[in-house]
């Protein structure tokens, strides 16, 4: 039986706001656009760059994540499938539209101290995990998070003062 994988990772900058709404059984659905750069030189030595777009979508806990956290102007990674609708618009044509479900996003920037604010931790590099299913509900997000290490008595180091202290053995 011959595998087949449905994979998309972007990193980028979120074009608006995310837009969450709720189906009529309470589940939460967001949306959201990310725009990706690619720049490239031609032959003859001129530098060009492309613009993509694209439309995102997470449901369930993810979606409330995505909602509370994202801003336009942020940088994201988001990880999920490439997936396909059909519908037919109120004028009766058939319309169709290419999205990707999510089922993981990393924001990849510290505005607004929304890393802090959500509790997570300075050494995981500021950035916040969200994990979701599209199809089932989902899980609890997971996070990654440090133990601080503890902190030494004042006499033990206040005669070492060789030694550099290092920003993350700080507990707060």
């Amino acid at each position: 039986m011959a595998r087949s994988l449905n994979k998309v990772q972007l990193i980028g900058n979120l074009t608006r706001d995310p837009e969450l709404r709720y189906t009529p059984n309470g589940r939460g659905v967001c949306t959201f656009s990310v725009a990706t750069n690619r720049s490239w030189t031609t032959e003859s030595g001129e530098k060009r760059e492309e613009v993509d777009f694209h439309r995102i979508v997470a449901w369930g806990k993810l979606a409330e994540l995505c909602s509370q956290f994202l801003t336009k102007g942020r940088k994201v990674y988001v990880e999920g499938r490439l997936a396909t609708r059909n519908w037919t618009g109120q004028d009766g044509t058939q319309k169709s539209t290419t999205e990707i479900v999510i089922d993981d996003m990393i924001l990849l920037d510290n505005r607004g101290g929304a890393s802090q604010q959500s509790g997570h931790s300075e050494e995981s590099g500021n950035q916040e995990v969200a994990q979701g299913d599209a199809e089932e509900e989902v899980k609890k997000p997971s996070v990654t998070r440090s133990t601080p290490k503890p902190v030494e008595k004042a006499e033990e180091t206040a005669g070492s003062g060789d030694e550099e202290v290092d920003p993350g053995d700080i507990p707060f």
